[in-house]
């Protein structure tokens, strides 16, 4: 039987992303950090489980209303297909630059100037 390993707490790293804006409609003031608690098979993410969150490394940035709105859609995956936004991609590349407020900007903006051609092309 394989052994289930604690969740993965980053507190300094929750913080920093409540300081970044949304990464959907980059709303700067009322940011909480998202847990993305979907697999994804080309990082060999798993999905915790029902009731469990994801490590705190895989999380982003989400104003309240797409934070509720990710979590009441269902099959978390289309909200993300909906924004066109690949979740996971900005949730690592967060992880790698936490603590880095100028940076951390950067790269939501990054992710809404994407989106806003992602979406102007379809």
């Amino acid at each position: 039987m394989i052994q289930r390993r604690p969740r993965q707490k980053i507190a300094a790293h929750l913080s920093f992303l409540r300081e970044l804006p949304c990464l959907v409609c980059g709303n700067p003031i009322e940011t909480e950090a998202a847990h993305l608690r979907f697999s994804d098979a080309r990082i060999a993410k798993f999905n915790a489980g029902v009731g469990s969150k994801a490590d705190d490394f895989f999380c982003v940035p989400l104003c309240g209303k797409h934070h509720r709105e990710q979590h009441g859609i269902g099959d978390e995956r289309k909200f993300w297909k909906r924004y066109g936004i690949d979740a996971v991609l900005y949730a690592l590349r967060l992880w790698s630059c936490t603590g880095n407020h100028e940076l951390g900007c950067q790269v939501v903006a990054a992710a809404i100037q994407s989106r806003s051609s992602v979406l102007m092309a379809g």
